[in-house]
Parts: C-alpha cells; structure tokens; sequence
C-alpha cells in the first residue's frame, strides 16, 4: 500500500456539537509522510497541531487537541472517518475550536472522503504492528487492551454494558475493515441518557445538540423517532470513537483490541502505554 491524500481541497461546514458554533473545516492536500495534522488561525498566529495521542490536551465528552493555548476539539469521528479512507496525509483547516458534529456520526465524513478524487502518494503506507500486550484499566475496572495479531488488519473487540433494556449488553467484534465501517460503525451516532443533558448544558456543552444528531435514551425508551439506525448502534458508536482515537498514534495500526466499556481517555491512556518502550511495537511498510 501506498500513502495517500486528496487530489484537490474540500470543505465542510456544520455546527459544534458543544459549542453551538459555525464551523468550517478545509482539508487540504499534504506531502508524503507529514500524517494528519489540524490547522487554526488565532490571536494572528497560524497554529498547526499533528493529530497525535501526545497533543490530546482533554479527554472528556471528546478528543480534543491542544498547543500553544490553541485548542482543537471533537476530532474524533473525521479521524476514523480518514482512517476507513485511507488517508494518510491532509491539513485540516479549522474556522473555530470545535469540529462540525454533522449528524453526530462518522456518515457525512466518511462519504465526503470516499467520493473525494484522491492522490497515491511516492512513499509506501508506515503501520504500527503491536509486538506486546499492553492493557490501561481505570479504577473502575474497565479497560482497552492491545494485542499482537500477527500484522493482520486492526481488530476491535469492544462491549459495553447499560442499565436500560433498550441498549443493555452489546458487543462488537470484527475486523475494522471499508464494508465494516461504511454499514456498521460509520452511521452509528453519539448517545446520551436523557438525565445527562441537563448537567451537560449546565455546564455549558452540548449547545448544538438535537435529536438529529445524537441518540437519547430516556430509561427503555429512544427519543428519536427514527429510532437506531443500525443494530447495535450505541456499542458501534463506541467503535468510531475507538479508531479515531487510534489513528492519533499517527499509523494504521495491525493489532486486536479488546476494549470493556471504555471512552477516549483510556483510548489516549493506551497509546500512552504503547508507546512508552520501544519494545512494545514496530513500524513496518
């Protein structure tokens, strides 16, 4: 395989989820070997920040990115979004803060990058082949784990565990392949119980969220009309989140992952873990 970025640059507009603001995001062609890295104007300076596990500056409700007080939030779901594309290398041009939530899955993305013309680049596609287990638990005892899988293609293994019936237990358990993602994991929107949206706004987020990008669960019921997209929608969310998430270790990685009710902080926690000793990992062509 062969790095790859787009042909020519595109935009894409839309609200944050958190912030409530217009936001538009343009992604720019970039040279071999130079990955993902997020671009903002502020205070008359041009900050560019590598979507990299070591600049995730706040973990909680979503990825965010930060450098030299210049923030970049809700990276996630545009991240695996590149990840299931194929995209190596892209500037992404920020208007604001946060990330346009778009209807608060990977869908709009994911189709955006798939129709967009793309570039084979002159140098070979770098992965991140796991040689040893590392595991990060939480206090609470959940956790993610990385497992060597003999350099076959990333693998996710994930459950999560609700009281109300309508989610309960759900597993996901597949190979993180194109037809896999564009069924599954892409249209499989963020979630909330209905409780949470209260404190959530009383601490000033989620002010561009509605029922047409999120999922709210009220005890046994969902507060959509449509319903869930997918089966298993809730967990599938979980997954996006996972390989955005990965994809700031700055490679396509070949490993298993086994994940137990776990979110972006203990996805960070994990690449931190990874890449603590050398021993734990390669990178191969």
């Amino acid at each position: 395989m062969w790095q790859q970025t787009l042909k020519q640059q595109i935009k894409i507009e839309g609200t944050g989820l958190h912030s409530g603001c217009s936001s538009v995001l343009t992604l720019k062609p970039s040279a071999e070997n130079t990955g993902i890295v997020f671009s903002r104007a502020q205070n008359g300076k041009n900050v560019k920040i590598p979507a990299l596990y070591n600049q995730v500056a706040d973990t909680r409700n979503c990825t965010c990115l930060g450098q030299d007080g210049v923030l970049i939030s809700t990276i996630e779901h545009l991240m695996a979004a590149l990840y299931a594309a194929g995209i190596d290398n892209l500037e992404i041009e920020c208007s604001n803060q946060e990330l346009p939530i778009m209807d608060g899955s990977g869908k709009v993305f994911y189709e955006i990058l798939q129709k967009a013309e793309k570039t084979t680049q002159n140098a070979p596609r770098k992965y991140l082949k796991v040689l040893r287990s590392v595991t990060f638990t939480d206090d609470k005892g959940n956790s993610i784990e990385l497992k060597p899988n003999n350099g076959k293609a990333l693998h996710i293994r994930f459950d999560i565990e609700f009281p109300s019936k309508i989610v309960g237990h759900q597993t996901f358990d597949n190979d993180i392949t194109a037809d896999a993602f564009a069924a599954a994991i892409a249209p499989s929107r963020t979630f909330c119980e209905k409780y949470q949206i209260d404190y959530l706004r009383s601490i000033g987020l989620i002010k561009g969220g509605s029922l047409d990008n999120a999922v709210v669960l009220d005890g046994d019921n969902i507060l959509n009309p449509e319903g869930f997209r997918v089966q298993n929608e809730c967990v599938n969310h979980k997954v996006l989140d996972a390989v955005g998430d990965l994809y700031t270790s700055g490679y396509f990685i070949l490993a298993d992952v086994k994940a137990n009710r776990t979110g972006h902080f203990h996805n960070n926690e994990v690449l931190k873990k990874l890449f603590a000793d050398k021993e734990n990992y390669e990178i191969v062509e």
